[in-house]
């Protein structure tokens, strides 16, 4: 499964998400599971924000080597699934690739969906889309220009949605038990992981054992 996310610069929320999914395939194991992101109106050839960068290394993700892109159909076309960070995005999405509304979510609708109906497939999402009420508005907001703090919340915000979806769409290739909510141990420390800022420490104190 090939995995889009979407957001406006693709410097903080969608990178942070496609980061952390990579991290999230190789702890999990989920070997099927690949992941991309752009942005709608993305600041085209720029790294990762270093407030951003810092959340994905606390999150046991690595930022390097990445570049923002602005979305293209092909983008979309080549994905099994494109999870957004606002309902607008996803609304975007669909203008700009036909046919991709089936595969198109926000990814707390996403999330929402996999928790309350048990979905195990895109399909299964797309079925049960509009059997659901919203609890509010399914946005994750933009953090640039806010402090660190907002960023570790962003990403910790990203974390808890994203990682028992991706275990439940990647069942056969996942150990252990499914968990809804953050499960306990995302990344092991060990001497190759770079050491956490003294804020995003404070913010993860407790997930590691």
């Amino acid at each position: 499964m090939h995995i889009l996310f979407v957001c406006n610069g693709n410097v903080c929320r969608s990178v942070i998400a496609e980061r952390l999914t990579r991290s999230i395939a190789v702890e999990y194991r989920l070997t099927g599971i690949t992941a991309e992101s752009a942005g709608t109106r993305a600041l085209v050839g720029f790294p990762v924000e270093p407030r951003a960068a810092e959340a994905i290394t606390g999150l046991g993700g690595d930022p390097g080597g990445f570049r923002a892109r602005k979305l293209r159909p092909e983008h979309i076309d080549r994905a099994d699934l494109v999870l957004t960070m606002t309902e607008n995005i996803r609304d975007e999405v669909g203008e700009t690739a036909a046919g991709s509304n089936s595969r198109t979510f926000t990814l707390l609708e996403a999330y929402r969906i996999a928790r309350v109906t048990g979905a195990r497939t895109v399909a299964d999402l797309h079925r049960h889309r509009h059997n659901l009420s919203r609890v509010g508005r399914e946005n994750i907001a933009d953090p640039v220009g806010l402090s660190a703090k907002a960023y570790c919340e962003v990403g910790d915000r990203i974390a808890d949605a994203l990682v028992p979806l991706l275990v439940a769409l990647a069942p056969a290739a996942t150990p252990g038990d499914q968990h809804w909510g953050r499960p306990p141990l995302v990344v092991r420390p060990n001497a190759a992981t770079p050491r956490l800022s003294p804020l995003v420490a404070a913010q993860h104190t407790g997930w590691y054992a």
